[in-house]
């Protein structure tokens, strides 16, 4: 390795050999260190922009923490006046983040025989858990977590048909409920059942609203 010395070292190295020919009483050499010192202070001067700092450490500007979930695409949200006017009109081939790929998942399989409201009410019932301190943090951990959808199998999704209209549907309508363009009858229900079977769980829990199928609570 090659070490180069700055023009701070020179100077340091010119005032130390000036003190030491005065100590020596030699006025030819005094001056001549005199001469030499100033020589070297003004070329550092001239040099001290180009010479090089490093620090012991890489210098990183912390950024701000990025969102759980993101949806990849950056339009602006469509105007519509009725659910199925907003689904119409989301941009279709939008790529999905793995978690909002869980959620399309979810409403597909759950829901894609209800009407449009009720695939809303599902995905938004995953949010509310998602958001609630009692269930997993993400919508994916939400849908996979144990006992809690029986469309997952061995921890797994079954597969989709992606080319289908019922999987497009459930595409726009994963990221109207994430993004909060149109609001759900099942605004803030956490729980929802087929409305042909009883669980003993819905007994303690407040009914929020049927909608075709399913019933929600929370």
């Amino acid at each position: 390795m090659v070490f180069k010395t700055t023009g701070f070292t020179a100077v340091i190295a010119a005032i130390a050999f000036t003190t030491f020919a005065g100590a020596e009483g030699s006025g030819a050499n005094a001056q001549v260190a005199a001469q030499a010192t100033a020589d070297i202070t003004t070329e550092a001067q001239l040099t001290e922009e180009v010479v090089p700092v490093f620090v012991e450490k890489e210098v990183v500007q912390e950024l701000p923490a990025a969102e759980a979930v993101s949806d990849n695409s950056a339009d602006a949200a469509p105007q519509a006046d009725s659910l199925r006017e907003l689904v119409a009109a989301m941009p279709a081939g939008s790529q999905l983040s793995d978690e909002l790929q869980c959620l399309a998942g979810a409403v597909y399989f759950e829901s894609r025989g209800e009407p449009l409201d009720g695939q809303l009410a599902v995905a938004q019932v995953i949010i509310n858990r998602a958001e609630d301190r009692r269930f997993p943090s993400s919508y994916c951990s939400v849908v996979y977590q144990r006992a809690q959808f029986s469309f997952v199998k061995h921890g797994r999704m079954p597969r989709i048909k992606t080319g289908s209209r019922a999987w497009q549907r459930a595409h726009a309508i994963a990221r109207i409920a994430h993004r909060g363009l149109w609001d759900s009858e099942a605004s803030d229900a956490l729980y929802f059942h087929a409305n042909y079977v009883r669980p003993s769980w819905s007994r303690r829990k407040v009914a929020l609203a049927t909608i075709d199928t399913h019933v929600f609570y929370r």
